[in-house]
């Protein structure tokens, strides 16, 4: 009888396919492991949830330890293989740039995702290419339903998501993608996989990280078709071309390369990030927040 293993997301994206594809594509079923998925709710926490055992892995950011850490919380979740290795978000404008840059942003209208480590992301890639942040009116729609819907209904120059949103803007003949916030900025530790160490070091932390080993490899190499095909069901009302544009610029970025290990080098620019936005304090140990694959 399969063993079960709960998965959650704090976000639900085609960014996240390599984590997706251990569930949509067989991976975890050839593992013996029978997987439920859920996106992490308002007033949820994945520590929390971690550490009470509801969920067994989490997808997360290295980014989610520190605030919890400078709060003088211990014994918390650690990060043990990466998902992404690049900002996953996209720019769309509401009339066709072929020549567009960043500067564009300044004096137009701007929805941007005002989540924690989105918008840290977003305002350093914009300085990073210069722009005044100061001169940019920029719109909070809250969650990413309500500024999708609101870029549709005629509000926004630019409105600021994951894939496949901005992608399926273009199907619709809404918008059009412009720019990748990933592409913008230097490589960073945005997106990994988080659990208790407990669960790291068990049969079932191992037999779940060779399904998401294979899984992102899969995603990596497979075509973008093929990919979208597998994931379709956990993205109702979206086109599968939309879904296959997304994972392939995805694919183009790079955005899913390197190993499982979490690079020391990517962790640093995360926290280069989040010290140059003031949402932390100190730098916090790498050996702290991550741990090495299991074996």
């Amino acid at each position: 009888m399969p063993e079960k293993i709960a998965v959650m997301v704090s976000r639900h994206s085609a960014f996240y396919s390599p984590l997706i594809a251990t569930l949509a594509a067989g991976f975890l079923e050839q593992e013996g492991l029978e997987a439920s998925y859920a996106v992490l709710q308002p007033g949820q926490r994945s520590r929390h949830l971690l550490a009470s055992g509801a969920v067994d892995v989490m997808q997360s950011a290295v980014g989610s330890n520190w605030g919890p850490m400078e709060a003088g919380e211990t014994d918390l979740p650690v990060h043990f293989a990466q998902i992404n290795t690049r900002d996953g978000f996209f720019l769309a404008s509401r009339t066709a740039r072929a020549d567009f840059a960043w500067s564009d942003l300044e004096g137009r209208s701007f929805i941007a995702d005002h989540g924690g480590q989105p918008m840290l992301m977003l305002r350093y890639a914009a300085r990073e290419q210069g722009v005044d942040w100061d001169k940019i009116t920029v719109l909070d729609h809250g969650d990413v339903d309500s500024m999708d819907a609101a870029f549709r209904s005629g509000e926004g120059d630019f409105v600021h998501q994951q894939g496949p949103a901005p992608q399926q803007l273009a199907q619709d003949g809404v918008g059009h993608v412009v720019a990748s916030v990933g592409e913008a900025m230097p490589p960073v530790a945005f997106s990994s996989v988080l659990a208790m160490r407990a669960f790291v070091g068990s049969e079932k932390g191992r037999a779940f990280t060779r399904a998401y080993g294979k899984a992102r490899a899969w995603v990596r190499e497979t075509a973008a078709s093929e990919i979208a095909a597998a994931e379709q069901s956990y993205f109702p009302g979206i086109a599968p071309e939309a879904l296959a544009a997304a994972i392939e610029r995805y694919q183009q970025m790079g955005t899913w390369s390197g190993d499982l290990a979490i690079p020391p080098e990517l962790y640093e620019q995360a926290l280069e990030v989040f010290l140059s936005g003031g949402a932390i304090t100190r730098r916090h140990a790498y050996s702290d927040v991550v741990v090495d694959p299991p074996a």
